[in-house]
Formats: structure tokens, C-alpha cells, sequence
């Protein structure tokens, strides 16, 4: 198996870690659910949570894998309102935490370019 096949496994390896941390610890993630939201955060953490699991078995399966992968970059686009809400409130922490949650926001170009090379890689599969 080249890198190149492997590569939306890995991006569904990521997806389902991140579906798994938001079950396990989901207080992190209601902390940078924007506010402006309705409803509750852990309704949205929890929704997050189940939308990455599904995408990232969407990703798995060959037939399926170019829809879940353009809508993955979707998803990562649509998640950048919680990495400012996050970049915004840790702006008064150490250094090291405020870095970390500023990195969150550009971290997000190469994962969008990265599922959008996974749906261009499986053009005609959908």
C-alpha cells in the first residue's frame, strides 16, 4: 500500500481520534463552542463528535470516499469559528497555551488541502 493510498485512512484515523476524545472529554471541547450558538455547547460537542465519526467512515470505504472526503474539508472549514472562540478566550493565558490555541487557526489550511487531495485522489469513485 503506497503513502498515497494510505492517506485517507489516516485522515479517517484522525477524524475518529477526534470523535473519540469529544465523547471522553468533552468538557475541553464545550469550552470553544462559540457562544453565539443555540442550544447547549455539549449538544454541539457532542454533534461535532458524531459528524467525525461518520466522516471518517465515509472515508473508508472506497465508493464512498470522495463525497466524505470534500465534505471533511467542509467540516474543517466549518470548525474554524470554534478555533477562534478558542484563540479569543485563551488570549490572556501563558505563552504556551495562547501559542497553541493560535496555531489551532493555520492548522486548519493543511487539513482542508489534505481532504481535498484525498477527494481529488478519488475522482470517478463516488
Amino acid at each position: 500500500m503506497s503513502p498515497s493510498s494510505r492517506s485517507p485512512l489516516y485522515l479517517a484515523g484522525l477524524l475518529a481520534g477526534a470523535a473519540v476524545a469529544h465523547a471522553a472529554v468533552p468538557r475541553q471541547f464545550d469550552a470553544i463552542v462559540p457562544r453565539v450558538l443555540p442550544g447547549s455547547a455539549r449538544t454541539w460537542t457532542y454533534a461535532s463528535g458524531a459528524v467525525e465519526l461518520a466522516l471518517a467512515a465515509g472515508l473508508l470505504a472506497p465508493r464512498t470516499r470522495r463525497k466524505a472526503a470534500l465534505a471533511t474539508a467542509g467540516f474543517f472549514v466549518a470548525v474554524i469559528p470554534a478555533h477562534v472562540q478558542m484563540a479569543s478566550d485563551w488570549r490572556h493565558r501563558p505563552a504556551a497555551l495562547k501559542a497553541a490555541a493560535f496555531v489551532r487557526l493555520p492548522a486548519q489550511v493543511p487539513l482542508i488541502c489534505w481532504a481535498l487531495n484525498v477527494a481529488k485522489n478519488s475522482e470517478g469513485r463516488s
